[in-house]
């Protein structure tokens, strides 16, 4: 049996993992014992820690599967609320998930601030020339190009893209955004919708994916976007590696047609040993690392306690998704 105690004052029961009932939101943390931080996240935005059985809100965090989430919704339809811990939720829209009736958030924008410093990072390096003098054994020729007053077109324009025009300024750089809302946004030269992208990319000195990946983004940087990006440009991905076509990214720098690219993303993710890639002196890559676990774990865990406090007061919630966008 369960060691379930009753408070000999108020004959309320609580469970191993439970709390006692309180006013606040009823949360369910699922699966359990993943991410522990994360209950005393909803402790601390006022929430009731509970099973799914009672539960009205769900905090799900695993990634990975959405098959144990979906059948656990069908197993509990007083869950109204489902949060979700990160920003990609391709898997869980293509399963239809989101058109289920409910209240759906996930982690959009969370982790905009790292993402956008990895992002930076990845660039400068790659346009200093940084990893090829990291292992270098005799001085070498001299070269790199400079970010200041160039032009960087970003294709996104959430979060991640937010934080990065923040980044740039000091850069004086001219910036263009693609997206879909082509409304003005600050420190920003022009907002281009997505039709308008082969142009965004020409004459600019970096491309920086940072959007969301659905059927229409996937494959954004194929053969013709890369060839319309000017030679002496680098690619920067912090986004999702299904953006780009690989094997045309591959051939585009062999042949000179980029700079190079910086990715902190690849397809196929992880990237194999022996991949071309690997073997190129114009590429950079990091292996998913622009948010890590310990960098994410006080931003998700802040949301999560913020999203209880809401929904708590009846407010809406952050990061809510968006079921016709799928994200």
């Amino acid at each position: 049996m369960a060691d379930d105690t009753t408070d000999a004052a108020t004959g309320d029961t609580t469970g191993p993992t439970g709390d006692a009932p309180g006013d606040g939101p009823r949360v369910a943390v699922r699966p359990e014992g993943m991410r522990e931080h994360i209950v005393e996240a909803v402790r601390a935005g006022g929430g009731t820690v509970v099973e799914p059985a009672e539960a009205e809100l769900l905090v799900w965090t695993d990634p990975k599967d959405p098959e144990p989430l979906e059948s656990l919704l069908a197993e509990h339809d007083g869950i109204g609320t489902v949060q979700l811990l990160w920003a990609g939720v391709e898997s869980f829209a293509a399963r239809g998930m989101f058109d289920d009736g409910r209240t759906w958030a996930c982690g959009k924008g969370v982790y905009a601030d790292p993402v956008a410093e990895h992002a930076l990072a990845l660039l400068l390096a790659g346009m200093r020339g940084l990893p090829g003098r990291v292992t270098a054994e005799s001085w070498g020729p001299q070269w790199g190009t400079s970010l200041l007053g160039g032009s960087v077109t970003i294709l996104g324009g959430g979060g991640i893209a937010e934080s990065l025009i923040r980044l740039l300024a000091p850069f004086e750089t001219e910036i263009t955004v693609v997206r879909r809302s082509t409304g003005p946004m600050d420190g920003v030269a022009r907002v281009v919708a997505p039709d308008d992208t082969r142009e965004a990319l020409r004459g600019a000195d970096a491309v920086v994916l940072a959007l969301a990946l659905t059927d229409e983004t996937t494959g954004v940087i194929d053969a013709e976007a890369l060839a319309a990006m000017d030679e002496r440009a680098w690619l920067v991905n912090v986004a999702r590696g299904a953006h780009v076509v690989t094997d045309d990214l591959v051939d585009a720098l062999r042949d000179g047609v980029i700079a190079g690219a910086a990715l902190d993303v690849t397809d196929p993710e992880p990237l194999p040993q022996g991949h071309p890639l690997w073997t190129l002196e114009n590429c950079i890559i990091t292996p998913h690392t622009a948010n890590t676990e310990e960098m994410a774990e006080p931003l998700i865990a802040d949301r999560v306690r913020r999203n209880v406090e809401r929904s708590g007061r009846g407010d809406a919630l952050i990061g809510l998704v968006d079921p016709a966008s799928g994200y």
